[in-house]
């Protein structure tokens, strides 16, 4: 979220991030979004009953701030039906794997554990599966002998931060479609 909103501050970005939102009162991003003069919000999964309705309430307060794309940056909460119904396709999220290798909370880990010599960082459009979405962009960090899973997520994050914010600047100055498992970022083409 830091990177996003350090480059957001440059006027050929080509965006301005509307809020932040967190699932927790605690999280960094809401004190530099403070800092940024950037409205916030939190909708804790603990102040309601079950999911379906916290997720009811997370998608009415994104939809209060007329969001044109959602960034999952560092949010560690699986979205529900109805935050994918109401901005479908327009929210995307950051795993620290190659995916479709690796998916899940632990895609450093099992990189590791899987013998790669190649991982990296994915940008994915969101849908109701867990890192299972298309794929928006990607950046490959090798795998070194001596790494340890903290040593490789420092790399995987020290290239995701670029990544993810220059992704979300394309995406807002280009636009992007969606078919099917293919994203594409900029205007589309006549004819395709």
């Amino acid at each position: 979220m830091a990177a996003i909103e350090e480059a957001s501050r440059n006027a050929g970005f080509g965006a301005h991030i509307a809020a932040v939102i967190a699932d927790r009162p605690d999280i960094v991003g809401l004190d530099v979004a403070r800092a940024a003069s950037i409205p916030t919000a939190v909708v804790a999964l603990s102040d309601f009953p079950d999911r379906p309705t916290w997720d009811q309430a997370l998608a009415r307060t994104i939809a209060s701030f007329s969001p044109d794309l959602v960034v999952l940056a560092g949010f560690m909460k699986i979205v529900g039906e109805a935050t994918l119904e109401r901005f479908g396709g327009r929210i995307v999220n950051t795993h620290p794997a190659l995916l479709p290798s690796y998916p899940g909370a632990h895609g450093v880990r099992d990189a590791l554990a899987g013998g790669a010599k190649v991982t990296g960082c994915t940008v994915i459009i969101v849908d109701a599966g867990i890192d299972t979405g298309p794929i928006v962009a990607q950046t490959a960090v090798d795998v070194w002998d001596n790494d340890t899973e903290d040593s490789l997520h420092e790399r995987i994050k020290d290239v995701e931060r670029d990544l993810v914010a220059t992704t979300v600047g394309r995406m807002a100055r280009g636009g992007w479609t969606v078919e099917g498992r293919t994203v594409r970022v900029g205007p589309a083409k006549e004819g395709m």
